[in-house]
């Protein structure tokens, strides 16, 4: 539970080697490239060099290939080791030229079966039209129109316009909604005519030219069909049996040459001067062996290590290092913040606290395991982070379930076990202790305040500055200001404090004059000199307010525990709830709404219970010791040596 120990890795040689270098580190997958020219002085004669990849057009060309074509262009199946040739670029560009001009003629092919299917479609609504269409659309006299009219405009029609000899509709089918059909007119009063069906909205379908009946053109375009499929799926089978054959050749170039771009675009990372050039990078302190031997094939480079430690103004990248329990907790603490490389990592705290609190909130013995299953499922099945943190969460709620002797709300079921082991009860009935539960929310809080001041202490110990560790409101005297406040204020409500009430006012008058003071304090023992404020009476102004803001972020912050104790509660009456809507459980229905409260329950409170759990860690805790102002350490990978 601890960060990974850091390398600086300082490479410099022949530039005509830089690409094999960068591969060589970057084959690690644990090779996170610096801006080299941050890591040498500008006098040396070094600069960023930018070039444009030659790798670029090629790789167009192979993506243009696939996509054209619907292939994909994954890791090939075969392990076969791509080779580079001078004439790779060559080789795509015969087989793009090929396989287009197959995919064309697919293309026009599909064209062409859309458009007869089109016209099918089209030309079915007109089957009981016995004519020569060719002969209609070619009189000189006489115009035709095909569409659809509605039945409530045909009786319109037939009832107004009977007596029109202008006007003649011939219905070949029917649907549900009207005719499908076609109308003549004289070609001089044809927008007459038009006008008069538009008025009974006729909705006019363009029917494309053809020789012979309706039922005729269909037959000849079905006939097409059957040709024009056949040939289609010639060219198909050709263009599937090019892409079996050639596949994992054009996907292995593929990936060779996209690695060999990425090294190529992190040359941004090196600079170079005259034939030398000079790149750097971070590396897990554990992979300094393994780099040595990669970087041996090279002797002509020289390799330098470096300890953060011994290099003032160098701040590494952060790479938690924890053990599988509380691995999935680095979720939550990514979320807020990674810790700076100098910092503590708090992966282990968050795992331990808010299980913890997640637990007691939650529990229920079904419930929690129950949501314990769901998260495995979540974990397993879709690689979810969350789910990882339900299993652990799952079941803490489990455990304090037996603790509070509920089972899916059932109260009294685990009373033969209590019993068995000669305890008369439960250990805690929720609803009978309200008052326990919440003083014990507010003990938990004080416990979990103390903790997180403490590791604020360990923290700036670490960073080397004494003076916060133990003057701050957060260090030691924050630590002793604040037992003593917690004592005098548990003496008052319980009429005895756990220690002498006087030694308690001592620690907190004498607490608050030295955070009264810790500008002059702690400053001057973390910068080495006496700290002297600009002016007196801002100084005490200024420091009388903060003395009063700790004094209510301490009660602020433990008061907040209390929805601890409240979510306890809260879950027992809503299960109370459900029970009394079920009535007699032993019934169908009784049975049907116990499972559906059940189920609400877990996913509402479970989502909230997260939340406020997080509320917890995020503002209660974090707030007094953790900054989270690390960046990620990001290493890239290179498959060049690996293919």
């Amino acid at each position: 539970m601890a960060i990974q120990k850091m390398r600086l890795v300082k490479i410099s040689g022949p530039s005509s080697k830089i690409d094999k270098i960068i591969n060589a580190c970057c084959s690690l997958g644990s090779f996170q490239p610096e801006n080299a020219s941050e890591y040498i002085s500008e006098t040396m004669g070094y600069s960023a060099v930018s070039q444009e990849s030659p790798y670029g057009k090629i790789l167009q060309n192979i993506r243009d290939l696939a996509e054209n074509n619907g292939f994909s262009l994954e890791e090939p199946t075969k392990t076969k080791k791509a080779v580079l040739e001078s004439r790779s670029e060559e080789y795509i560009a015969n087989i793009e030229e090929g396989l287009n001009a197959l995919v064309a003629e697919s293309k026009e092919l599909s064209e062409q079966l859309s458009q007869c299917n089109s016209a099918i479609e089209k030309y079915s609504h007109f089957c009981g039209l016995n004519i020569n269409l060719e002969e209609i659309f070619s009189c000189e006299f006489i115009s035709a129109r095909f569409g659809h009219l509605s039945k409530e405009g045909y009786i319109k029609l037939t009832k107004g316009y009977s007596e029109n000899p202008y006007i003649l509709f011939c219905p070949c089918s029917t649907d549900n909604s009207g005719y499908w059909g076609a109308y003549f007119a004289p070609a001089e009063r044809v927008d007459e005519v038009d006008r008069i069906f538009a008025s009974l909205h006729f909705e006019r379908l363009h029917v494309p030219g053809a020789v012979g009946t309706a039922d005729e053109i269909i037959d000849n375009l079905k006939e097409n069909i059957e040709i024009i499929t056949e040939r289609k799926n010639e060219l198909d089978k050709k263009i599937k049996e090019i892409w079996e054959k050639e596949g994992d050749k054009i996907k292995g170039l593929y990936h060779k040459l996209s690695a060999l771009d990425k090294a190529f675009e992190l040359r941004k990372f090196a600079v170079f001067h005259s034939n030398s050039c000079f790149f750097v990078g971070w590396i897990p302190a554990s992979d300094e062996k393994k780099i040595t031997q990669k970087l041996l094939k090279y002797p002509e480079f020289v390799v330098e290590f470096e300890s953060p430690e011994k290099s003032s103004g160098i701040v590494p990248p952060t790479k938690l290092r924890n053990n599988i329990l509380f691995r999935p907790f680095e979720y939550y603490v990514s979320m807020y913040g990674l810790p700076s490389y100098y910092d503590i990592d708090i992966t282990a705290f968050v795992a331990i606290t808010y299980t913890l609190l997640f637990g007691i909130m939650f529990g229920d013995l079904g419930q929690g395991l129950i949501l314990s299953l769901v998260g495995f499922f979540m974990w397993k099945k879709k690689g979810s982070g969350l789910g990882r943190l339900l299993v652990p969460c799952g079941l803490c709620s489990a455990f304090f379930g037996l603790v509070f002797g509920s089972v899916f709300g059932f109260e009294e079921a685990l009373d033969p076990l209590y019993h068995s082991i000669g305890m008369a009860h439960k250990p805690l009935e929720v609803m009978e202790s309200i008052n326990t539960v919440l003083l014990l929310a507010i003990g938990i809080g004080v416990a979990l305040v103390i903790v997180a001041m403490g590791l604020n202490v360990v923290s700036s110990l670490k960073k080397k500055k004494f003076g916060s560790a133990i003057f701050s409101h957060n260090g030691i005297v924050g630590i002793i200001t604040y037992i003593g406040g917690a004592n005098l204020v548990y003496a008052f409500m319980a009429g005895e404090g756990i220690f002498s009430t006087k030694l308690s006012a001592v620690f907190v008058v004498s607490g608050l004059v030295l955070l009264f003071n810790q500008e002059i304090i702690a400053g001057s023992i973390d910068k080495g000199r006496l700290v002297k404020p600009e002016s007196i009476s801002d100084y005490i102004m200024q420091n009388f307010f903060e003395c009063i803001e700790y004094v209510l972020s301490y009660f602020s912050n433990t008061v907040s525990f209390l929805r601890v104790g409240a979510f306890v509660i809260v879950h027992a009456s809503m299960m109370m709830v459900v029970f009394t809507l079920a009535g007699d459980t032993s019934t169908p229905k009784g049975i049907i709404v116990v499972i559906l409260g059940n189920i609400l329950v877990i996913a509402l409170e479970g989502l909230l219970t997260g939340i406020q759990g997080l509320r917890l860690e995020f503002y209660e805790m974090f707030s007094r010791f953790y900054e989270g102002d690390g960046k990620a350490f990001l290493p890239v990978e290179s498959a060049t040596e690996k293919k």
